[in-house]
């Protein structure tokens, strides 16, 4: 009997600036699938909930404080990752206070969502790109 995988849940921001462009950065050295964009965001903690946890990471990682309703869900992945399985889910942020700074001084690019389509990125970030062009232009 197989045993069932444990589920990981992790959550990013597709933050649109004013110009609607899209921050991304990239995996520090030293982490899994290193020198990859993705859109910021990270683990959900237990007894989390995932609003919480991204408002908690964005400001870990980026230094910004966001309420948790100014982000809106946009839509998620699904992928297998070793023993584990991954459930991605990624929200639009457009509002925040602060200035974005990287804490780990990663790369940090802020993109048309067209130049973000070209940039190698994790599996499951991948396929989340398409989503997001799609509510953008509906909501523009």
């Amino acid at each position: 009997m197989e045993k069932n995988p444990t589920i990981l849940f992790v959550v990013a921001a597709a933050l649109v600036d004013q110009n609607g462009r899209i921050l991304v950065q990239k995996r520090p050295a030293g982490k899994p699938m290193a020198g990859l964009w993705e859109f910021p965001g990270g683990k959900v903690e237990i007894g989390e909930t995932p609003e919480a946890a991204l408002v908690r990471e964005l400001k870990e990682e980026l230094g910004i404080d966001v309420d948790e309703a100014d982000l809106e869900p946009v839509t998620f992945a699904s992928d297998a990752l070793g023993a584990r399985h991954l459930i991605l889910l990624l929200y639009i942020g457009k509002k925040w206070s602060g200035d974005v700074r990287s804490a780990e001084l990663q790369d940090v690019q802020w993109l048309e969502i067209e130049a973000i389509r070209n940039l190698p990125m994790p599996p499951a970030d991948g396929p989340l790109v398409q989503k997001l062009a799609n509510r953008l232009r509906t909501s523009a």
